[in-house]
């Protein structure tokens, strides 16, 4: 199956940034309680498996949500999960529909973009609720909360590990509505030190603004469309996986070029999975390199490590919700709820 890399290679990557004409009024979503219904959808890549899909709706059953597929959860043309057209009216046909309360997506890989022009984005306005994924799901969560102004949630996918990690946050969050701090486990282990989910400061201080971002690649492939927020006092996060060390850089380059870096106030880079240089090393830079030539000269805070991307501990990270970042510590603390 092409990675969603290798598909992304071939877009179109448009060499400006558009104008928006400012941020709708933020709108909240309900929080999920015990006996909600959880609708599930595959917008980008088909659901091979029906034991991943089992094991998704009984993880859900478990923490006290029902279930309900899409019309065309199992539809598969090609390396996509259906028809354009079908994929995104499953995505309309869920916000319409009055007994689902969150929305999931089960998979991530490619596909996602090619909706934004056919999603009704007035009927999710006035149908807000709950919509939480990662990876190409990145998409959808920065065009809805861009044309709607709704809160959505870079989270779990349905084909995730379910551990505590994962479902701690997701209930804190999004079921118990808590105004959370975001810091990542300090454990040594039977090491002397950490080893493992550190933080690296990339420059010091506390900053605050509008969380707002998802994967590197695909938010860097939306630049230059009408489905991308306004940037100005922004802290951005962004996460990636299987990216080789110069694409990272070409993406922050580009995010440079068009005018984003320079419009935040602060900076985030949670996970790059599998991003060293390998074994072609010799001439490559690191991934450390990058951040530092790229981050460091904005002068505004900016750490990475936290626990957000292609990982099995991962946080569910409210995009536009108010928040401050305190690099040092390398904390995501939340200013308000995320669901009322």
């Amino acid at each position: 199956m092409p990675t969603r890399r290798s598909l992304l290679k071939t877009a179109v990557i448009a060499p400006f940034l558009s104008v928006t004409d400012g941020q709708p009024t933020t709108i909240k979503p309900a929080r999920i309680k015990a006996g909600d219904t959880v609708g599930l959808i595959c917008p980008a890549s088909p659901a091979y498996s029906r034991e991943t899909v089992q094991i998704t709706i009984e993880s859900l059953q478990a923490l006290g949500l029902q279930t309900k597929v899409s019309s065309h959860f199992y539809d598969r043309y090609g390396y996509l999960a259906g028809r354009d057209a079908d994929r995104a009216a499953d995505l309309n046909a869920m916000f319409a529909d009055p007994s689902v309360k969150m929305i999931m997506a089960m998979h991530g890989g490619w596909g996602c973009a090619r909706l934004l022009p056919l999603i009704d984005y007035e009927l999710i306005r006035q149908n807000p609720k709950i919509l939480v994924g990662y990876s190409d799901i990145t998409a959808l969560l920065l065009a809805i909360y861009t044309k709607t102004g709704l809160i959505t949630m870079h989270g779990p996918v349905g084909a995730v590990t379910w551990n505590a990690f994962t479902v701690d946050w997701l209930r804190q969050v999004l079921m118990d509505g808590q105004v959370v701090t975001f810091q990542n486990p300090s454990k040594k282990d039977d090491n002397l030190t950490q080893i493992k989910d550190r933080i690296m400061t990339l420059r010091p201080g506390i900053a605050q603004g509008q969380l707002v971002g998802g994967n590197l690649t695909v938010l860097s492939h939306l630049l230059g469309s009408a489905y991308i927020p306004d940037w100005k006092g922004k802290i951005l996060f962004v996460e990636d996986t299987h990216e080789d060390i110069y694409s990272v850089d070409r993406m922050l380059t580009h995010l440079k070029l068009a005018g984003v870096l320079s419009q935040l106030t602060g900076f985030v880079f949670g996970k790059c999975s599998s991003c060293e240089p390998g074994s072609g090393g010799y001439g490559s830079l690191t991934f450390e390199d990058v951040l530092t030539d790229h981050i460091i000269p904005l002068n505004i805070p900016a750490f990475s490590g936290s626990m957000i991307g292609h990982i099995t501990d991962k946080f569910t990270v409210p995009l536009g919700i108010n928040a401050e970042i305190d690099a040092a510590k390398g904390t995501i603390r939340l200013l308000e709820h995320a669901v009322i």
